[in-house]
């Protein structure tokens, strides 16, 4: 641990994940159950403690006031001083937690951390101080699970929706239970087989749609069988599948917190992908989740029409660059900046992203079958 004077009024410490006392992770805990703005698993200690364990710079710099903790700003850093939101790539949500009204300098806060930049692509929207240093911000569709106390619940809020939507999958469920068995969802499968069978239908869906093939890291594998096992309050790993018979035909794995489950990894059987067992399951997950107490689905960033038929609403995440005068910033920003930019305008247009993606489609197909696909 290391400690200087910055951000104003506040002493900034800095502590790898692994080392925050039971004291720090409480008040950690606390800031994020002060606000509904970090109430993201994604946002817990439990998160940044298993990218530490997993990958090496995981730090965590907290904020006192008077002694006491008020902020907590986890991140990685390589060598040279170049830091990014911790789990950058694969967290949905990216934020300084805090508790309400504490405030900070981001270049004291930089200087503090010993980073030249700081990036970002989830920031959540209430994040004021890192303003200046946005590039974009984006959509992150969520949806609200009413309790049905005075409330509508989030099924019955779908069917008056798009009651064609919810009629067709669960006439595809029916059909699916009579050609392959009873249906069965379990909320929170304990059987670590099925995740590793989650984990071979993500990474071939990644190779058969031409993306980047997260579960071939094998830190991301291991990050993701140290966070099944993780059972606290705050960050709870989830495994969800649906069954038709024995047989599972779909699953998920995402963290939740008391009060939000935020959707991560999604797969299912490529064989059944007619019967629409992904959409089957996110009906199921919600209904579920809500059950569990749950308030709110975080669906994730990025634009998806089943994403759009199943938000009740949507939030903003943020997108940027902080940086302090410094060569090595100067030279990250004119390096990540272009390539950013140039998939959020490829995103952001349909008449760019369908061509895109039907090339990715191509490529994923050469690369498992060694056949073009025909041209439809």
């Amino acid at each position: 641990m290391r400690s200087m004077r910055s951000a104003g009024k506040a002493d900034i410490t800095i502590h790898r994940p692994e080392e925050l006392t039971t004291t720090l992770r409480q008040a950690w805990h606390k800031a994020m159950d002060e606000s509904p703005d970090y109430a993201n698993p994604f946002l817990a200690p439990e998160f940044a403690d298993g990218v530490a364990r997993h990958r090496g710079g995981a730090q965590v710099a907290v904020l006192h006031e008077g002694g006491e903790p008020v902020g907590f700003f986890p991140y990685e850093r390589n060598p040279v001083g170049v830091g990014r939101a911790i789990g950058l790539g694969l967290s949905d949500c990216q934020a300084l937690v805090h508790r309400p009204g504490v405030t900070w300098d981001v270049q004291q806060l930089l200087r503090a951390c010993g980073l030249s930049v700081f990036e970002f692509d989830h920031l959540v929207e209430e994040q004021q101080p890192f303003g200046r240093h946005v590039t974009g911000t984006f959509a992150s569709p969520v949806i609200d699970l009413k309790d049905g106390d005075g409330e509508v619940p989030y099924p019955e809020w779908l069917r008056g929706a798009y009651p064609g939507i919810a009629k067709t999958t669960l006439k595809k469920e029916r059909r699916l239970g009579r050609d392959l068995g009873e249906m069965r969802f379990v909320y929170d499968e304990r059987d670590p087989k099925v995740l590793h069978t989650l984990m071979r239908w993500k990474s071939a869906q990644y190779r058969r749609t031409g993306r980047m093939d997260r579960f071939a890291r094998p830190w991301i594998v291991d990050l993701v069988d140290h966070l099944f096992h993780v059972r606290e309050e705050h960050f709870t790993g989830i495994l969800s599948v649906l069954y038709a018979g024995d047989r599972p035909v779909a699953a998920h794995f995402g963290p939740t917190s008391r009060t939000l489950f935020a959707a991560w990894f999604t797969a299912y059987d490529p064989e059944l992908r007619y019967y629409s067992p992904g959409l089957i399951m996110h009906l199921r997950m919600a209904e579920e989740a809500g059950r569990h107490g749950v308030r709110l689905m975080d669906l994730g960033r990025g634009d998806k029409e089943w994403k759009d038929w199943l938000k009740t609403r949507e939030l903003r995440v943020a997108e940027g660059f902080a940086t302090r005068p410094h060569p090595v910033a100067a030279a990250h920003r004119l390096w990540r900046r272009p390539v950013r930019g140039l998939r959020n305008t490829v995103l952001a247009h349909q008449s760019l992203r369908d061509p895109a993606d039907r090339l990715l489609k191509t490529v994923g197909t050469l690369r498992t079958t060694g056949k073009v696909p025909p041209k439809k």
